[in-house]
């Protein structure tokens, strides 16, 4: 078990050093992430800290047993939490200070479930952060409404429908589309190997030993290839 997944399984275990070590350790996965939407209006520093959040959540949803990286899973992690900040922020008008104040308080919140096994209370919170819960609660307060819109409905089901999923969005199909887009002309502009390799283990979910097997190399040889498609991809992107 490399390092990494070392960290992962400790923080699983309730670990909080091997958690922050894993917050530092991708700072700069954060970072390139969130740099993306700069010149929006938008401090990268709150962005940062939502981008965290994201990742907080991919450490804590991580399964030991998956044949990936695990910069490869938080990415679409990190990159959902801000996309939804991006979406919900200027729904509820609030203040500069409540806002950065409700953030600080959903990373407490998220921090203080995981050491402690369950959720924290409010006056947890507010002794975690340093702040009195009046305050905590006017925070909270101020973006929960939004919040709730992303709440799934099935707490079990990490990859289930919310209720935002039931409002019909015609951006959304758009943005699909687009994605739809940019993927396909990414994939045909790999060399013919690669975009075997992406497509066996990416769209028909085969794992790096079978698709070794069926191109005849080694699966040290399928994950080094694999890192450089992904990288090369994530660059054109």
């Amino acid at each position: 078990m490399d390092e990494t997944m070392n960290l992962i399984d400790r923080a699983h275990q309730g670990d909080k050093e091997a958690r922050d070590q894993l917050v530092l350790d991708n700072m700069g996965l954060i970072w390139s992430i969130v740099r993306k939407f700069g010149g929006r209006g938008y401090d990268l520093e709150d962005l940062f800290q939502i981008g965290s959040i994201g990742l907080i959540k991919a450490i804590d949803k991580f399964d030991l047993s998956y044949e990936v990286r695990f910069s490869t899973y938080a990415v679409p992690m990190i990159l959902g939490e801000v996309k939804r900040f991006l979406r919900d922020d200027g729904m509820i008008k609030v203040s500069r200070s409540l806002k950065e104040m409700g953030m600080k308080a959903k990373i407490a919140r998220e921090s203080l479930t995981c050491s402690l096994g369950r959720e924290p209370t409010v006056e947890e919170i507010a002794r975690e952060m340093g702040v009195s819960k009046e305050e905590v609660a006017a925070s909270m307060e101020a973006g929960a409404e939004v919040e709730s819109l992303y709440k799934a409905i099935q707490k079990e089901d990490e990859n289930g429908l919310c209720l935002m999923d039931k409002i019909e969005d015609q951006n959304q199909d758009q943005e699909r589309l687009l994605n739809h887009m940019v993927l396909k002309e990414l994939i045909e502009g790999l060399e013919e190997k690669e975009r075997e390799i992406i497509l066996r283990r990416y769209f028909e979910n085969q794992t790096q030993t079978e698709i070794a097997k069926a191109l005849n190399i080694s699966q040290v040889q399928v994950s080094r290839l694999e890192k450089r498609i992904l990288k090369r991809m994530r660059d054109r992107f």
